[in-house]
């Protein structure tokens, strides 16, 4: 026995020297390809890095590392908040396209999953992928019952190589963060969210519960069809699900062909896309033109890999967002940028100010119909980032994928609008806020947002007394006449409340008449009527007394 427990540690021994072996040799590999590829200034003083050629040569460079770090800079090309835009854009060009493995290897990890051979399992399975990307490839097989479905396979030892890969990038960046300041925002977070992100990508079950949510989601959606999956072949390692004999939906040439409206189709793109925001909280992270076909007149989502979802506060937000910059609301644009943002530095606040007053005066010099919304919001985003204010990554990834989506439709249709089509939605959230031709309801809506902003006051008030007791705030001041009244000064106060309370009045009376809510004259809310009676008088009342005064 003890020579059996003896045995198990020298053997436990030899692998881990192994392993120690096998990743300094990848160490050496590593910084040898960075190095050629000009970012040799990470290890050496000396050298110095060509900034302007990064995001090409990173891109080089990781596509000759091989599969692991070709996923790597895709999972980084969705993450505009860890690294800057021109390495993002980069980084989206990496080719799935690799070296495809050997059939026995393939099957090898088959039987392992399911205790049963390839040939036993299918009726007929093609050896020759159809596709061959990082982690995975697909082969289309068909099932015992005539179904045909495709097989993605997991490459034997990703898992243990991608961990290594990630280990000895985490110790790159360790030992260099702060030569890697112009590259990526945060070093240690970036490596913290690869983890995060491959360990969930290498799990297949998160994919398979992906499909079959957004599966759900879109069973009523007549022009959206989902793969189904195949439950008992699907495992950490597999997925199983029904083949589409559909094409790219950028292939416009079948399009054509086919005689599809690709107008109409563009739009019901742009539908589903809102409806996975707005509706399903529950968005395609990815949704590129690979992973979108058309089949059989219906657009064919593929790949859940990648997924979002936005929490109550950030939808809330983004719906703010988007009407304040619609009504060029720079305050509001700041405020809600603010709230939801994290701060990475000192945030100057008439700096970002003329920055977003300068994006806004750029795009409202043209009609709202020609306004790209994704370009619009991720430039937004951009002003956030470059005054310090780095924005949540749902945020982002949603953004992100909005620009795409709205690339796919432009280029199949360029006079698509996204915002006449997105509209239903947003109107639903804000109740018809948005949009101009409803003036009652617009006036409701900035009402109801003086209400909210006034809300804060009091504590803006405490926020600055604390300021100024704690000796953080500077004041110029130029104050005359000292001994005014204390009197004045309440009077001040109570006409603020009363108009308030005049405007919560008005508020809540314009929502009794649009929704025609309780006792009705003549079909109309007596209690909106009565409501804007008294708010009236109210008004009349505020207005003599403020005219006495003679402070009008």
């Amino acid at each position: 026995m003890i020579k059996c427990l003896g045995g198990k540690v020298s053997l436990n021994i030899k692998r881990d020297i192994i392993h120690m072996k096998n990743s300094i040799q990848r160490f050496r590999e590593i910084i040898k390809v960075l190095a050629y590829y000009g970012f040799g200034f990470i290890m050496d003083n000396t050298i110095k890095g060509d900034t302007e050629q990064s995001p090409k040569n990173l891109r080089k460079a990781f596509e000759e590392l091989g599969p692991t770090f070709i996923k790597i800079g895709q999972i980084l090309s969705t993450r505009q908040d860890l690294l800057p835009e021109n390495f993002t854009d980069e980084l989206s060009k990496l080719q799935n396209n690799v070296l495809p493995e050997s059939f026995h290897n393939i099957e090898e990890v088959f039987e392992e999953e399911f205790n049963a051979t390839i040939k036993d399992t299918f009726k007929f399975f093609d050896e020759n992928p159809l596709a061959s990307a990082s982690i995975a490839q697909v082969h289309t097989a068909i099932l015992k019952d005539s179904r045909e479905v495709i097989v993605k396979i997991q490459r034997p030892n990703i898992k243990e190589e991608m961990e290594m890969d990630l280990q000895i990038l985490h110790k790159i960046l360790s030992l260099t963060k702060s030569k890697l300041a112009n590259f990526i925002i945060d070093p240690k977070e970036a490596i913290e969210e690869l983890q995060l992100s491959t360990k969930l990508e290498l799990d297949f079950t998160n994919e398979v519960n992906n499909l079959k949510r957004f599966k759900k989601a879109n069973l009523k959606v007549p022009y959206i069809h989902v793969p189904y999956v195949i439950d008992e072949l699907c495992s950490t390692r597999v997925i199983t699900m029904e083949k589409l004999n559909g094409f790219s939906i950028k292939n416009i040439s079948k399009l054509e062909e086919f005689n599809y409206n690709k107008e109409k189709l563009c739009k019901n793109l742009i539908l589903s896309f809102f409806k996975q925001i707005f509706d399903d909280n529950f968005f395609h992270g990815d949704p590129h033109p690979g992973n979108i076909l058309i089949d059989k007149g219906k657009i064919c989502f593929i790949d859940f890999g990648i997924m979002g979802s936005l929490s109550s506060t950030l939808q809330e937000a983004l719906n703010e967002l988007i009407i304040a910059i619609v009504y060029e609301d720079i305050n509001k644009i700041i405020s809600v940028l603010m709230s939801i943002g994290i701060k990475t530095g000192y945030i100057d606040r008439n700096n970002l100010y003329e920055d977003i007053d300068y994006l806004l005066s750029c795009y409202m010099s043209t009609s709202l119909k020609n306004i790209k919304m994704s370009q619009m919001l991720q430039e937004v985003m951009e002003c956030a980032s470059s005054n310090n204010i780095r924005l949540p990554k749902d945020l982002t990834l949603l953004i992100r994928s909005l620009v795409i989506v709205e690339g796919v439709a432009v280029r199949i249709s360029p006079d698509i609008n996204i915002l006449s089509i997105a509209a239903p939605y947003v109107k639903s959230k804000n109740k018809n806020f948005l949009f101009n031709d409803l003036n009652l309801e617009n006036f409701i809506l900035r009402s109801s947002n003086f209400i909210k902003d006034s809300a804060k006051v009091p504590t803006k008030f405490i926020e600055l007394s604390d300021s100024i007791v704690k000796g953080r705030a500077k004041l110029q001041l130029k104050m005359n006449g000292l001994n005014r009244s204390i009197n004045e000064l309440n009077k001040m106060v109570n006409r603020l409340v009363f108009a308030l309370i005049i405007s919560a009045m008005i508020v809540s009376s314009s929502m009794f008449l649009i929704y025609n809510i309780g006792p009705k004259v003549y079909n109309t809310s007596l209690i909106g009527i009565v409501g804007y009676f008294i708010a009236g008088f109210m008004g009349f009342w505020l207005l003599i007394s403020i005219k006495r005064s003679g402070k009008l």
